[in-house]
């Protein structure tokens, strides 16, 4: 047993994938399935199996796991042989998720920055769920960005920003005009986006702590094609403010201070401790820190 083996049995049992280990190891796929047959021979067991789930885990590669990992920790750091990341030569692919609010206001700037920097590196973007957990944890999610205090505990993460609220309504707006009263906030329709990652609960909370109630018009999963509805309508929307400055240069709409004080909130990045020192991960999480401290 080596190094290299002992990263291939890891990186499958997290993948449930062949492929998809050697993407993450930056090894060829025949260099990963040459380890797998070496590794097979070795314990005598098939190890892995491929079912409609993947690769699935012998009992015997079940046992393996806790053992075979810490040896692969210790080896790593005895020999400081850690896989390297060359973000200029990679083409690695890395696995996002990401709240509505990050595809707007953040995923622009960030393939921009990727490109000059890491050219041949492939963003794949997932939605945040139920799930989310769970990928972090599997490697089937590298990072996650937003404002998801389901992750607050359990997970390294770190504060990008901090963010309000702003009330975005279309420009000739026949009863509003440069300021958003108590009284016209709660005379008007609103439309609520109920898509992770928005703060709609922040709103909802501190509108019901005051005794407000708004008139609901319609609800939203999904952030993006907001823009078009408030341009096109009379809705009054209550949006982060980084996505009310975001709409305002995409649509014909203008941003307003909201008649209520609501809390504000942070945005992070969260990853597992299993890739805190991982070097592709590191530089994946200092990308995005310096992208958000530019923007």
């Amino acid at each position: 047993m080596d190094i290299k083996l002992l990263a291939v049995f890891d990186e499958i049992y997290k993948t449930r994938s062949v492929s998809r280990a050697g993407e993450n190891l930056g090894l060829a796929q025949t260099s990963v399935s040459l380890a797998l047959a070496r590794m097979r021979r070795l314990f005598s067991d098939q190890l892995f199996v491929r079912t409609s789930d993947g690769m699935m885990p012998t009992p015997r590669a079940a046992m393996l796991v806790p053992q075979l990992r810490e040896a692969l920790i210790l080896l790593r750091s005895a020999t400081q042989q850690d896989w390297e990341f060359n973000p200029d030569r990679s083409s690695r692919i890395f696995r996002i998720a990401m709240t509505d609010i990050s595809h707007l206001a953040f995923l622009p700037a960030l393939m921009n920055k990727i490109a000059d920097t890491a050219p041949d590196v492939h963003i794949q973007v997932l939605r945040i769920t139920s799930e989310t957990a769970k990928a972090l944890e599997s490697g089937d999610a590298d990072l996650a960005i937003g404002y998801m205090p389901e992750l607050e505990a359990g997970f390294y993460q770190q504060k990008l920003f901090e963010d309000g609220f702003s009330c975005v309504v279309r420009r000739d707006h026949p009863r509003i005009d440069k300021k958003l009263t108590e009284n016209r906030f709660k005379a008007e329709k609103h439309v609520i986006l109920a898509a992770p990652g928005t703060g709609n609960e922040i709103v909802e909370q501190e509108l019901k702590r005051q005794g407000t109630k708004r008139k609901i018009a319609l609800s939203l999963p999904t952030l993006p094609g907001v823009g078009n509805l408030l341009a096109n309508t009379d809705l009054i929307a209550t949006v982060p403010e980084r996505v009310a400055r975001t709409l305002v240069k995409i649509a014909h709409v203008k941003m307003l201070a909201p008649p209520y004080e609501f809390p504000d909130f942070s945005i992070k990045q969260h990853w597992h401790e299993r890739y805190h020192q991982d070097p592709a991960n590191r530089w994946l999480r200092s990308t995005v820190a310096e992208l958000f401290m530019e923007i």
